[in-house]
């Protein structure tokens, strides 16, 4: 019996010592958003300020757990009038729901270099479920011997569904659409084992 104990937490010890740590390089990363203004443009945006973490047990990252929070009084549209508009209650009320938060609930391979990402995310008081089509870059050794994995991840939400509730009647949608294109562009450094 004791023997048997001694295996089980030698075994539970390997299983906790595989997982790896890995964190976005802020410098090679960036979060990025799409809307349609008045049907016929596009408006980009994107946020500066955001974290994000990836924990795997296998090298091809089959199994990762991948952690997102972006500060949205980060928002950057190049324009100070319209990203104080979004901070406001009408979209973000970033001064009440300071962070929009991302869970995933799974991280599965589809072919060599395609992956399907799932999870929860959070904007102000409101989660939904999402899933994010992913594209791997490849892992490589940098100048100082240190890992980094890449990874583009692209999904599109209804910011109605988030209480992102500015012009929500139907014909006034139009000024600014309810389908919102989302962008990550992840650089992960593996931190730690």
């Amino acid at each position: 019996m004791k023997h048997f104990m001694f295996l089980a937490l030698v075994s539970a010890a390997i299983s906790a010592g595989a997982q790896t740590l890995w964190t976005t390089d802020p410098a090679h990363s960036n979060v990025k958003f799409t809307a349609i203004h008045l049907s016929v443009s596009e408006v980009e945006g994107k946020f500066t300020r955001y974290q994000g973490s990836m924990n795997a047990s296998h090298p091809d990252f089959a199994d990762a757990q991948i952690e997102f929070r972006v500060e949205v009084a980060s928002i950057n549209t190049d324009n100070e009038m319209r990203d104080n508009h979004l901070r406001s209650d009408d979209f973000f009320n970033a001064e009440k729901f300071p962070y929009m938060t991302f869970k995933s609930t799974s991280f599965k391979k589809v072919s060599d270099k395609k992956y399907l990402l799932e999870g929860d995310l959070t904007i102000r008081d409101v989660t939904k479920h999402v899933s994010f089509d992913v594209k791997y870059g490849g892992t490589v050794l940098d100048s100082r011997g240190t890992a980094r994995a890449g990874f583009v991840a692209t999904t599109s939400i209804n910011r109605f569904d988030y209480n992102l509730k500015w012009n929500k009647m139907a014909e006034a949608a139009a000024v600014v659409g309810p389908e919102i294109s989302i962008r990550i562009n992840a650089e992960f450094i593996r931190t730690k084992d």
